[in-house]
């Protein structure tokens, strides 16, 4: 079967020049076995945090393999900027609303269909190694392994196809890869050539962003660029100026890491403001997630703790500490981030030197995106640019060879048509997502998406205090309509203009036509998806 692949390699037509970063992929014009699918996902990974996208903060040697051995999408966003929602429109290919998945609060239906079953039914075996974040056990796969809720960083507890497990030693990343790694194992090995799709979902980099302790050494010692809109005064933008998401006011103890003798009690609301429950107490919270350690994990973090104790008692009450406060998010989001990267790169590895990467497509995305500051803000939920966009990067050396860059406007729903598309398997009607496999192969259809709809749907008073909201996005220019009673109104962008959507001009009579296009384009589009009022 190797040698077979090898010689499909050696059959490849070129279809574009070689050296054109944009032009179309080279495309394998040979009819091809149902290929193997590796679907990697983490969480609240924002695109600015892959230097495949931009090097400004970060090195992602292993994930830019993806994209520099296939397509890197710049355009490519949530329909509802929220962890479970995301993915339960991932898998069903269905906006939240048809879904049912509205919020993290609201369950969801395990029996609806879904792509993971749908290639399960064809004949592929399928697992679930990571986060799943749906709570009951989803249909058609074969191999779960799944995070109990959030999981933790450092001794997390996995379900294993319906029996809760003792919790792992160990820093959860490399837990999720070694179990990837075991079923990638047993398909290197199947005699019968089976194909596999495996979900491989990371809980990181999510809240509370805990590195391993083989990153520790140096990361304090870090700096970061600040985003241009870390100060942002959200004027003209009340919504905005309303959300618990700024790192003004993240926890010091379990976001910032402040242990109890250096801060207490902790003086932050960290998107948890609405809660009044006198027991709600978070650097009580941090402190067991720190004693659940080993002996050596603690004293690994006892002079990282330490130091970032005594940085914070010089800085408190400062013109330093917002400052100090975005380098100590972003030194531990990104060390995270580079837990994804180095494992990841396990994996890629492990195709390789198996023989499976040939056949094998490889997606990796996030289930949003993420603000690094940007806004004064961490977390997600608004339909900014920050956390509508969502990292995609697909490769599958057996389908389309070369790199490329894709601009055109794409969702988290398109993954399953595209999945099936190339198994040859049939999408149902009511899937709302369309095959991104033209897009792949280099031929943008001419009845293409132009815009795309969103909708916030979570109560005010949540976490985050995010009030709800819808919009529509094209290429230039972002309505987004607020719903929330208190809040009702618009907020109008250009996106050429106006990149870090600063400027609302809802009002502006200059942009009169612009608005009221959006509007009945909107209008048009909810009929379309079938949203309720």
């Amino acid at each position: 079967m190797r040698n077979y692949y090898a010689f499909l390699l050696l059959s490849v037509l070129l279809c574009s020049c070689p050296d054109s970063y944009r032009g179309a992929p080279e495309t394998v014009t040979e009819a091809l076995p149902r290929p193997n699918i590796l679907f990697i996902m983490s969480d609240d990974h924002a695109q600015k945090a892959i230097s495949a996208y931009t090097d400004e903060l970060t090195e992602t040697p292993n994930l830019d393999r993806i994209g520099n051995e296939g397509v890197v999408f710049r355009n490519s966003f949530v329909t509802n900027s929220i962890c479970a929602p995301s993915r339960a429109a991932i898998l069903t290919g269905k906006y939240s609303h048809l879904n049912g998945k509205i919020d993290n609060l609201s369950p969801f239906n395990p029996d609806q269909w879904t792509f993971p079953e749908a290639l399960h039914d064809a004949g592929y075996r399928t697992s679930l190694i990571g986060k799943h974040h749906l709570q009951a056990r989803p249909r058609g796969i074969d191999e779960f392994r799944g995070l109990v809720g959030q999981g933790n960083y450092y001794y997390p507890v996995f379900v294993h196809n319906g029996d809760t497990l003792d919790r792992q030693e160990g820093y959860t990343t490399n837990i999720i890869t070694e179990y990837a790694l075991e079923e990638l194992e047993r398909a290197a090995n199947d005699p019968t050539d089976q194909p596999f799709m495996m979900l491989y979902w990371h809980k990181a980099p999510h809240r509370n962003w805990m590195p391993d302790t083989s990153d520790l050494p140096g990361l304090l010692d870090k700096r970061y660029p600040e985003p241009a809109t870390l100060r942002d005064d959200y004027a003209g933008r009340p919504a905005a100026a309303h959300a618990d998401m700024r790192i003004a006011d993240m926890f010091t103890s379990e976001d910032l890491k402040v242990m109890k003798e250096y801060q207490y009690p902790d003086p932050g609301t960290g998107g948890a403001g609405f809660i009044t429950d006198p027991d709600f107490d978070r650097v009580k919270g941090f402190t067991w997630q720190m004693e659940r350690l080993t002996d050596q994990q603690r004293a690994a973090f006892a002079p990282y703790l330490k130091r970032i104790g005594e940085e914070w008692r010089e800085v408190k009450g400062t013109e330093q500490e917002l400052a100090w406060r975005y380098q100590r998010y972003v030194q531990d989001y990104l060390a995270s981030v580079k837990s994804v990267d180095d494992n990841v790169g396990r994996v890629l590895d492990y195709l390789e030197e198996t023989g499976l990467d040939e056949n094998t497509i490889v997606i990796y995305t996030s289930d949003q995106g993420f603000y690094l500051g940007e806004h004064g803000w961490y977390d997600k939920r608004f339909m900014y640019e920050e956390s509508h966009r969502t990292p995609l990067m697909i490769r599958y050396p057996a389908g389309f060879k070369g790199k490329k860059v894709n601009e055109d406007l794409v969702l988290n729903l398109d993954l399953g048509p595209t999945l099936l598309d190339y198994a040859g398997i049939a999408t149902p009607e009511e899937v709302q997502g369309r095959s991104l496999r033209p897009l792949l192969e280099g031929n943008t259809p001419d009845d293409w998406r132009e815009d795309v709809y969103y909708r916030y749907y979570q109560q005010m008073n949540s976490y985050h205090r995010v009030a709800r909201h819808e919009g529509i996005r094209d290429e230039r220019y972002k309505l987004i309509q607020f719903t929330e009673p208190g809040f009702e109104g618009y907020e109008l962008y250009d996106l050429k203009t106006d990149p870090h959507e600063m400027d609302n001009r809802s009002e502006d009579a200059e942009l009169g036509e612009v608005k009221t296009r959006l509007m009945e384009r909107m209008a048009a589009l909810k009929t379309e998806l079938q949203v309720p009022d």
